[in-house]
């Protein structure tokens, strides 16, 4: 997942023209900054790391569900992650947040990193994921409070940014260490570093001054503005913060002053409503469509391709995570001059194209797999041969995909004449792979060898390319704007936390539904999962590109309709801004 405000072209300029003359402020956006670079890390390296844990640990070799439970437990802690991090915002401050959602990310990969069994991985994966959950939500508020208002977009999309190269440089990082020995346990324990580094930083830089205004230290917060701004601004600046204060803390009367009351509140207006039900489905959108699939199973599905390595697996991995980061800096230029809605609407036919076509190709590849020869299956001995296919009563019309799903026992060893020609059906085993390897053979257990796997690495690209710089970024974009300004926090929490309970759900089946649909069915599920989206973000989902609050509220209060519905808009404004374009 992406985050961020967008920013244009201008805002960008000037970012760089200001950060020239006032490094510090980029000191300051950088070192929160990292907190989006070690989300995008966390992301990226377990899907490496995986195929590694799979090779030490046999149960996780066998077993799904502990593959995908090591995958989601990270965003289970994330989701309590966040609620943490939001309290501890409020009570104790933004700094004090990053540091401690250091400490928790390190210790998470130190844990990973000397993992005795696979239980202490998802350990570390529950503490790593609290860390995340903290960061991702402090890092950018962070950011937001100690940036110039003129630049301020700029600087919060440079976290959105860092994310995404978090993710690049983790698959560069699993690519490095695919030699080495300890391969995953380096991959896992390698994200401590740059935690280390936030910390040490963040020691060094001070607290946020809206928040040091809000708790009365004015002058401790004039001092860091004065850092900030030119002497010429400071006054301006200061006037504007404690006015802003003021009116957070009226809208916190009006709105109810614990949460619950809040959250009751705001499911209670029209407007609110209304607000949810476009930025939900945008956030729940955004998962379906499968993204975490591919962000963290990634070298698995290349390996579902036929490509059995683990090193090309992860290199060609590296083009989908690349494009991805491409995508984000596409989004930054093109949000703010086509519009929201459209760009996602675009967004979802791409991806629902390329996950139909993948699914094609996946179809195709299963179809033509490699058939099983009882001779082969019996070169290394009758108790190398899987049980399942000595027994099976059709073992004629096996192939290689029967020989894989028949159960977790049963892997696949290419002929050694054609690897597209009959192979061998045997057990799974250290021994019974090392037989198959010795005679320069391919060994298979994720995926069969096929001619249209390039193909199916290629739509994976294709489907990044779709997917980030609309669905990737913007559903971030339409929740900064969607909703009334005194419920904005709320709002937005909720639909952040919709968003990952989706990306739980989603990590934590994927491998069940290979198993139970084929790659094919799941990823053709995946794009009726898109189909559905893209219907909700049609009807539920206004333009809200240039427009300020008030209007956006009035549009809400009136009920959004498409145009193609009848919906009336506000056509001068249709016009500029293109609005409720279909």
């Amino acid at each position: 997942m992406e985050g961020g405000v967008s920013a244009d072209r201008t805002e960008f300029t000037e970012c760089w023209r200001t950060a020239w003359r006032t490094p510090y402020i980029m000191k300051l956006a950088f070192a929160a900054g990292i907190g989006g670079l070690l989300f995008g890390y966390d992301t990226g390296v377990i899907s490496g790391a995986l195929l590694y844990i799979k090779e030490d640990f046999e149960d996780v070799e066998r077993k799904t569900w502990l593959q995908e439970t090591i995958v989601s437990m990270a965003v289970a802690g994330a989701i309590i992650g966040a609620a943490i991090g939001g309290w501890m915002n409020d009570r104790f401050g933004r700094r004090p947040s990053i540091l401690v959602a250091d400490v928790v990310f390190f210790v998470g990969a130190l844990i990973m990193a000397v993992s005795p069994a696979p239980w202490v991985i998802i350990i570390g994966r529950i503490f790593v994921g609290l860390g995340v959950g903290m960061a991702s939500m402090t890092a950018p508020l962070y950011i937001s409070e100690a940036s110039p208002a003129r630049i301020r977009g700029a600087l919060v999309s440079m976290n959105g940014l860092l994310i995404t190269g978090g993710q690049f440089l983790s698959y560069l990082i699993n690519l490095a260490f695919t030699h080495v020995p300890g391969t995953w346990r380096w991959m896992l324990g390698v994200a401590g570093l740059p935690a280390l580094i936030q910390f040490i930083l963040m020691l060094w830089l001070p607290e946020s001054p809206r928040w040091l205004y809000r708790q009365n230290r004015k002058e401790e917060a004039k001092d860091i503005l004065g850092k900030i701004y030119p002497s010429s601004e400071l006054e301006a600046e200061l006037q504007a913060l404690e006015e802003s204060i003021e009116a957070e803390k009226a809208d916190e009367m009006a709105t109810g002053g614990n949460i619950f009351a809040r959250v009751k509140n705001a499911c209670s207006n029209k407007i609110v409503r209304a607000g949810l039900y476009a930025g939900v489905t945008v956030q729940v959108a955004q998962q379906f469509v499968g993204i975490n699939t591919v962000m963290y199973y990634s070298p698995t599905i290349v390996q579902f391709a036929g490509f059995a390595s683990n090193k090309t697996a992860l290199a060609l991995s590296l083009i989908t995570s690349g494009l991805n980061a491409i995508g984000s800096i596409v989004s930054m230029a093109f949000v703010d001059r086509y519009g929201r809605r459209r760009l996602m609407i675009v967004s979802m036919f791409g991806i629902i194209i390329c996950l139909v076509v993948l699914s094609t190709i996946f179809f195709i590849a299963s179809a033509n797999a490699p058939g099983i020869s009882h001779f082969e299956s019996t070169h290394f001995g009758h108790n190398s041969t899987c049980p399942s296919f000595l027994t099976a009563s059709d073992a004629s019309k096996w192939n290689c995909m029967t020989c894989l799903s028949a159960e977790s026992e049963c892997g696949f060893c290419a002929s050694s004449a054609n690897q597209y020609g009959p192979g061998a059906c045997l057990a799974t085993n250290d021994e019974v792979k090392g037989l198959c390897k010795s005679e320069h053979r391919t060994w298979y257990i994720n995926g069969c060898p096929t001619k249209v796997g390039f193909f199916a690495v290629i739509l994976l690209g294709a489907y990044i390319i779709s997917y980030s710089p609309g669905m990737g970024t913007v559903p971030w974009i339409v929740n900064s704007e969607i909703y009334p300004l005194r419920y904005r926090g709320i709002g937005g929490g909720i639909a952040a936390v919709s968003n990952w309970c989706a990306n739980l759900v989603v990590s934590e089946t994927f491998l069940t539904l290979t198993e139970a649909l084929g790659s094919a069915g799941t990823f053709l599920l995946f794009a009726g999962f898109s189909l559905l989206g893209l219907i909700g973000i049609f009807f539920l989902v206004p333009e809200t590109r240039g427009l300020p609050i008030e209007e956006i509220e009035k549009m809400l209060e009136k009920g959004y309709k498409p145009k193609l519905l009848g919906g009336k808009g506000r056509s001068k404004d249709d016009k500029i801004n293109d609005s409720n374009d279909s």
